[in-house]
């Protein structure tokens, strides 16, 4: 009987997809490594916008996923662990690089931010839907950006108008097709769960 019970109880609201697997220390320290890792990787799929230092890279994709999969605490600190191996010299940065001094560092304190928001939605079933994983989605990257953009203006001296011309503007499509993709995985790994359960 408990074990019909427990697949029902692990999908109830308040859960993330990273609390189907069993509690324990362990799991969570995996989880927060294992974030910043598919961070790290995801931003090495890089490619240089003209004129602007910020290029297109799959690293905001990744910080929202791992938001939304881990919820706000453990992608909080998966994304802290990225951005201060980042900064310490690991070069997992869009193009292989590390420090803090870079134009686009900005984007990362966004993300760190994003990924907190999103994990905090998530908790509240805002992953189970096509549309609510859209809004969240959406919602992360404004947040990126608010941070992102008035970060690249103050590094490079650029005005805002310019800076949201080099670090918004030409990223816009890419995000629609990286909110289309975590709407259909996200949704798809809960009905998939659900018919496990």
């Amino acid at each position: 009987m408990s074990t019909a019970t427990a697949p029902v109880r692990s999908l109830r609201a308040g859960t993330v997809l990273a609390d189907l697997i069993p509690a324990s220390r362990a799991r969570d320290i995996a989880l927060v490594v294992g974030g910043a890792a598919l961070t790290g990787l995801a931003a090495q799929i890089s490619v240089p916008v003209p004129g602007s230092p910020v290029p297109v890279s799959g690293q905001t994709f990744a910080a929202l996923l791992v938001g939304t999969a881990l919820g706000a605490r453990r992608g909080f600190l998966a994304l802290a662990l990225y951005a201060v191996a980042g900064m310490a010299g690991v070069p997992w940065f869009a193009q292989a690089t590390s420090g803090y001094g870079m134009p686009s560092f900005g984007y990362i304190l966004g993300m760190l931010l994003a990924s907190t928001v999103v994990g905090a939605l998530a908790r509240r079933g805002a992953d189970r839907s096509v549309l609510r994983t859209a809004g969240a989605m959406a919602l992360g990257s404004a947040i990126i950006y608010a941070v992102g953009v008035p970060y690249l203006a103050l590094a490079t001296g650029m005005t805002f108008g310019q800076a949201v011309a080099a670090g918004l503007t030409p990223f816009l499509i890419g995000d629609a097709l990286k909110a289309a993709l975590a709407m259909g995985a996200l949704p798809a790994a809960w009905k998939l769960v659900g018919r496990k359960g």
